[in-house]
């Protein structure tokens, strides 16, 4: 039978009717070869560079993409007409909320200073700063963020939603709010998508109206922030940052911005941790389900 469903994964059980390939990412070649002119259904390939996206436009029969990441915006682009986007809003929330309080912890709790002193044998003490009763500002407030926020919240901090528009009804203020939201804000956690309306949204006057010793911490996406900016400010010792995601990514092996004191950098790795894939391979399954006997799909973003 002529693959219908293009898969990166071989233990998801299918429904009747549909066949499957079987693809991981990377250039097609080998087994990976095979004819797939009838794939309908394809399920991008999780954190797996370029080449999955370009074979979109290479599937005539292509109805369905099903994104696994929640951020879609490089995609839209390279969809052909009448083929439905999906994302996969939901999955990483857990995950990403998870490291997004590490990096907060590990800032507030100055765990870089103390990592250096055990490789050296060394025995200083100081009394940090805290997370309890911070100020925090969640900007991009969607399901990603309120993951963070219940976490936050556990943890006693005082939050303030901040999303595109204001909603009033669920306490959310507009963007609009942010220059007067900054300059009582100890801590700014972003989770953006890249958008021309979020590009470079965190600029020089952005930083400079928070207050001095405040901690910026990006989940989101790297284009968020101005990264001369931010890298003005923390050389300078009055911002501190956490960053999963940076613009540009990779950060090169040279940028000075991997050796600032106060700046601690992970390699966009926020969303892929354990918890991840099991909730993924569930919804590709569901979405499987629905797309063999015609029900409506979910997170469908076109």
């Amino acid at each position: 039978m002529t693959p219908r469903v293009l898969l990166p994964w071989t233990d998801i059980e299918l429904p009747e009717g549909l066949a499957a390939a079987w693809y991981r990412g990377g250039p097609l070649s080998g087994e990976d070869g095979e004819d797939l002119s009838g794939v309908e259904f394809y399920v991008l390939p999780y954190d797996s560079g370029a080449e999955p996206a370009k074979l979109i436009g290479r599937l005539p029969a292509l109805r369905v993409v099903q994104s696994l990441s929640a951020g879609v915006e490089t995609l839209l682009p390279l969809l052909p007409e009448g083929v439905r986007l999906a994302n996969g809003r939901g999955l990483h929330d857990l995950s990403v909320a998870e490291h997004t309080l590490a990096l907060v912890h590990a800032a507030q709790r100055d765990l870089p200073r103390w990592f250096a002193q055990q490789a050296t044998g060394t025995w200083a003490r100081e009394h940090t700063r805290s997370l309890a009763d911070s100020r925090v500002l969640l900007v991009g407030y969607g399901s990603i963020g309120h993951a963070i926020e219940r976490q936050l919240v556990a943890a006693e901090a005082v939050v303030t939603r901040v999303a595109s528009r204001a909603r009033p009804d669920e306490d959310v203020r507009g963007i609009a709010e942010l220059p007067a939201l900054l300059p009582s804000a100890d801590i700014v956690v972003l989770i953006l998508p890249d958008t021309p309306a979020t590009r470079g949204l965190i600029g020089a006057p952005e930083l400079a109206a928070l207050p001095d010793g405040a901690l910026v911490v990006n989940v989101g996406r790297g284009t968020a922030i101005d990264t001369g900016a931010l890298l003005a400010e923390t050389a300078a010792g009055r911002l501190r940052a956490a960053l999963d995601v940076v613009d540009p990514e990779p950060l090169p092996s040279d940028h000075p911005l991997w050796t600032v004191p106060g700046v601690i950098l992970t390699p966009h790795v926020a969303g892929g941790s354990a918890s991840f894939y099991p909730r993924a391979k569930r919804l590709v399954a569901d979405q499987l389900r629905r797309f063999a006997t015609g029900a409506p799909m979910l997170n469908l973003v076109n």
